[in-house]
C-alpha cells in the first residue's frame, strides 16, 4: 500500500522469473529431461524452486547428486542451454496484471527493463515472446553482467536507461533481488506471487512489499 508520503519514481527495472514470467514449470520439464539424459535421478518442482534464482550454473550444480563429479555437471548445465530453445518456455505465462501494468508504466513515460539471473540470450528470447516492445534493455547473466546481488547489471541498466539510482525502483520476488537494490541504491519492491515468501522479503528490508502489479503505478510520478 502506497500513500502521500510515499517516493516516487520514472524508472523501473523488473527481475524476469517469479516476478514477470512464471516459468516454473519449464525448468522443471527441461532440467528433468537434462538430468533424464545424462542418467541422474529426477527432481521434483519443489526441489527445482529451491535452486532457482542464482543462474543455470547455480541450479544444475544442485540438481546433479552431490557425488557427480565437476566434468559431468559442466556437460548438464551446456546441454540444458542447447535444450532450452526446445523446451525452455512452453509452459510459461505471464503473471496476471503484468502485460497491463508494465504496458501502461510505458504509456505514462515509465522508463523500463529487466534485469535477470538466467542466461542472456535466454532473458532475450523470453522477453521478445511474452513481453515484446515493452522494456528499452533487458539483461540476463554474461560475461560482462555478474549474478545478482552484484549491482553491476542493475546499476549498467539504469544507466542505459538514461537514469539514476535515486529514481529507480527496482522489483523482484526474492531476497536476492532486495539486495541488488540495496546494493547499488535504488528503491527495492519484493513481489509477493513470485517464488519466495514475503516473510522473507519483509525480513530483507524491501522497501515495500505488494501483492498486485498495479500497486507499481502508485510509484511513478
Amino acid at each position: 500500500m502506497t500513500d502521500a508520503t510515499t517516493p516516487r519514481f520514472d524508472t523501473f527495472v523488473f527481475d524476469l522469473d517469479g516476478t514477470l514470467l512464471d516459468t516454473l514449470p519449464d525448468l522443471v520439464v527441461l532440467t528433468n529431461a537434462v538430468l533424464r539424459e545424462c542418467g541422474f535421478p529426477e527432481r521434483t518442482s519443489a526441489e527445482v524452486l529451491s535452486y532457482v534464482g542464482n543462474g543455470v550454473k547455480a541450479l544444475m550444480y544442485q540438481a546433479v547428486p552431490q557425488d557427480a563429479d565437476e566434468e559431468a555437471v559442466e556437460a548438464a548445465m551446456r546441454r540444458w542451454k542447447e535444450l532450452y530453445p526446445q523446451y525452455g518456455y512452453r509452459l510459461t505465462k505471464a503473471y496476471e496484471g503484468i502485460p497491463e501494468t508494465v504496458a501502461e508504466l510505458e504509456r505514462r513515460g515509465a522508463r523500463l527493463g529487466v534485469l535477470s539471473n538466467k542466461f542472456d540470450a535466454g532473458v532475450q528470447e523470453v522477453v521478445g515472446v511474452y513481453l515484446p516492445g515493452l522494456f528499452a534493455v533487458a539483461h540476463g547473466e554474461s560475461a560482462d553482467i555478474p549474478r545478482k546481488p552484484d549491482p553491476t547489471g542493475l546499476l549498467r541498466t539504469i544507466e542505459e536507461l538514461g537514469s539514476v539510482p535515486e529514481r529507480t525502483v527496482y522489483v523482484g520476488d526474492s531476497t536476492g533481488d532486495v539486495a541488488v537494490a540495496r546494493n547499488a541504491g535504488t528503491y527495492a519492491v519484493g513481489v509477493t506471487w513470485g517464488y519466495h515468501e514475503a516473510e522473507r522479503l519483509r525480513a530483507a528490508a524491501a522497501d515495500l512489499v505488494i501483492d498486485d502489479p498495479r500497486a507499481l503505478l502508485d510509484l511513478l510520478g
